[in-house]
């Protein structure tokens, strides 16, 4: 038979390993888990990783629309990206804004939320005419974000962008 001592040790060590894992799910759950916005606009934009275009003529791109994010993908007035950077029928990430260009077709480009609406993770790649998610296998259509294939169930919130001179900017 135990003490009442060690009975009390007992449950103190049970105690903080309880806590302990309740404070492991609670991070695992903010890290995966997003806000009814799909986690885009969560933080501010980085600085553009693109650079004044030396000439060029003017794109008749498309804009994505009106962002479904509450718009907090506020553009800075400097590129995100030179058109030439977007492969015609394909995209690009941009980690660090939380953003995916894509273009469709030749001269249409888009731009959504890089953060799945599954589990709040940053989309891996754009191939095969999909924004997919290595996460749990999401894949979104590069022309207008809807689902191709689950688990998500809502499609990438677009974020409106601007071409001018051969440059995407974020509107």
């Amino acid at each position: 038979m135990s003490s009442p001592s060690q009975e009390r040790a007992g449950a103190a060590r049970r105690t903080v390993v309880a806590a302990a894992g309740a404070a492991g799910l609670t991070a695992a759950l903010a890290a995966c888990g997003g806000g009814g916005d799909g986690g885009y606009g969560s933080s501010s934009s980085s600085s553009s990783s693109g650079s004044p275009s030396s000439g060029g003529s003017p794109s008749s791109g498309g804009s994505a629309g009106p962002s479904k994010s509450g718009g907090a993908a506020e553009g800075s007035g400097k590129a995100l990206a030179k058109t030439s950077e977007i492969p015609d029928g394909g995209g690009k990430i941009f980690k660090a804004q939380k953003v995916v260009v894509t273009q469709p077709e030749k001269g249409d480009f888009k731009a959504f939320s890089a953060i799945c609406r599954h589990a709040g993770c940053i989309v891996g790649d754009v191939s095969g005419g999909t924004i997919n998610c290595h996460c749990h296998g999401s894949k979104y259509a590069i022309a207008d974000g809807s689902v191709r294939h689950g688990p998500a169930t809502k499609p990438l919130p677009a974020v409106p962008l601007k071409v001018k001179g051969g440059e995407i900017e974020l509107t």
